[in-house]
């Protein structure tokens, strides 16, 4: 019945698949099949969807991601997040769609699902630009293209939001300016790995406008500071060396009270972390200091 309802749905028969994926649901029991149950109940809502039944999808697609959870079927959880986002999307509610396809995006690691991480990225991004949070949906949507070549469709959707919005620097602190400090580092540790891979120019004009950012809040420099150095740790070594020798060679081009403030503000973050993190980060900036002549770094 499942697989029958895959092949009316690709020949445009919407009521016969339906019709399909309704019997496949009711033959799986949920207690001792979750995951496949959670995958009737998805297609059931994506064909839902694509007959224009917004409102009749979301229940499915609810019960879907629930379904998915219990059977520990992370890959079925953001296919469904995905599917759901898309169905609040298409009616409006925009608040739910952000929240549904943060979800796929958590449940679809960019190193083991790319493709599936790419296009969750894309359509969180046409969220974002939706809700008219142009940051986050330029943040999103150069996420989603970082992975090399993602599928067409995802690579097309990401690149139009770009076009339409601009391609600025420095979206990091403003989408951080209005979120709560708790996903902070979640935020920064993306984007930080993005700012790796990026071309070189992208990488140190993101980097300036990074540091600029932080010298500039006072108040939250610490705190802002704090989260970058949490991003830096969790990079493997060779990608936290880049990291740090890209941020020192940026700062000597700025304003001396810029430099000077950064400097602070990572300076006082780092006894944050534990004594083997503080060190580590401590030694590591120092040395690489040295090795590219940035002074007050010992």
């Amino acid at each position: 019945m499942f697989n029958l309802g895959l092949v009316q749905r690709d020949l445009g028969d919407f009521e016969a698949a339906v019709r399909s994926f309704e019997g496949a649901r009711a033959l799986l029991d949920a207690a001792k099949v979750p995951s496949q149950a959670a995958g009737a109940a998805r297609e059931l809502g994506i064909t839902l969807l694509q007959a224009g039944d917004g409102e009749g999808a979301i229940g499915y697609l609810e019960e879907g991601m629930e379904l998915a959870e219990r059977g520990g079927d992370r890959a079925g959880l953001g296919a469904t997040a995905n599917a759901l986002g898309l169905a609040h999307l298409a009616l409006g509610h925009l608040q739910q769609a952000v929240e549904a396809l943060q979800t796929a995006v958590a449940t679809n690691p960019r190193t083991i699902r790319p493709d599936a991480y790419a296009m969750a990225k894309a359509n969180l991004a046409l969220a974002h630009e939706e809700a008219d949070d142009a940051p986050r949906a330029r943040l999103a949507a150069r996420q989603g293209l970082q992975l090399g070549a993602p599928a067409g469709p995802v690579r097309d959707q990401a690149a139009e939001i770009l076009g339409r919005l601009g391609n600025p620097s420095g979206d990091l602190l403003a989408a951080l300016d209005a979120e709560q400090a708790a996903r902070w580092p979640a935020m920064v540790r993306e984007e930080l790995i993005r700012w790796i891979d990026a071309p070189s120019e992208e990488s140190r004009a993101e980097t300036e406008a990074w540091i600029a950012g932080v010298a500039a809040r006072r108040e939250a420099a610490g705190d802002l500071a704090e989260a970058w150095l949490g991003a830096l740790l969790e990079l493997t070594p060779e990608e936290m060396e880049r990291a740090i020798t890209g941020t020192l060679q940026a700062l000597v081009g700025r304003e001396q009270e810029i430099q000077t403030r950064f400097r602070s503000s990572v300076s006082r973050a780092m006894p944050r972390f534990h004594s083997p993190q503080f060190l580590r980060l401590k030694d590591a900036f120092a040395r690489i200091a040295s090795s590219t002549g940035v002074e007050g770094w010992s």
